[in-house]
């Protein structure tokens, strides 16, 4: 299964076709790790769905289906664009793609949300996005972590969201995160609903 693959549903959320492409070009680059991790070390700040081999991936395809439920309700589609929404999904499908930093670490690297907003600018490549279009992308990643932007164990201060793209961003990672969600999947890797 190839990695654009792995998030064939949810690829299927972006709307505007070149938009998935450069999001299918850019899942081939993301580091093998990605694919197979869980979403914490510890488990500690994620609900069992997120644990063990591919809980990564699981997070981040509940952080998706949460931002796609979200931006298809009719009070919340008119605040948005088709191509914001297209772009925070995006930013969500790679949030959190360099947890372990390049090359990998042992333990999540503080400054990920850092590291993978940079390999959207440095792949901008293989994407048709135009440099806003990168900004916008970068910036929601870079600034996913919301109140959590600093640590005791780093001299990085991430940045806070500071617009409604990012705050959503920020919001479906967050309540991907939290222990009292419980989703079930099925063995093709897709989330039941």
């Amino acid at each position: 299964m190839t990695k654009k693959e792995v998030f064939k549903k949810e690829l299927e959320y972006i709307k505007k076709e070149d938009f998935k492409k450069s999001a299918e070009n850019l899942l081939e680059l993301v580091p093998d790790y990605f694919f197979e991790i869980p979403a914490a070390s510890t488990g500690k700040y994620h609900p069992k769905f997120a644990q063990g081999a591919g809980g990564l991936v699981r997070h981040t395809k509940v952080a998706m289906a949460i931002a796609n439920d979200i931006l298809s309700l009719e009070y919340t589609s008119k605040d948005f664009t088709s191509d914001e929404k297209d772009l925070m999904l995006i930013a969500i499908l790679f949030h959190d793609t360099h947890k372990l930093g390049v090359p990998e670490e042992k333990y999540t690297r503080f400054d990920h949300p850092l590291l993978a907003a940079n390999f959207i600018k440095k792949n901008q490549n293989v994407t048709t996005l135009n440099d806003e279009q990168i900004d916008f992308i970068a910036k929601a990643i870079s600034s996913h972590m919301g109140q959590w932007n600093t640590s005791p164990y780093s001299d990085v201060v991430l940045p806070v969201p500071s617009d409604k793209y990012q705050f959503l961003v920020h919001k479906c990672d967050f309540l991907s995160s939290r222990k009292y969600i419980n989703v079930d999947f099925n063995e093709k890797g897709d989330i039941i609903k």
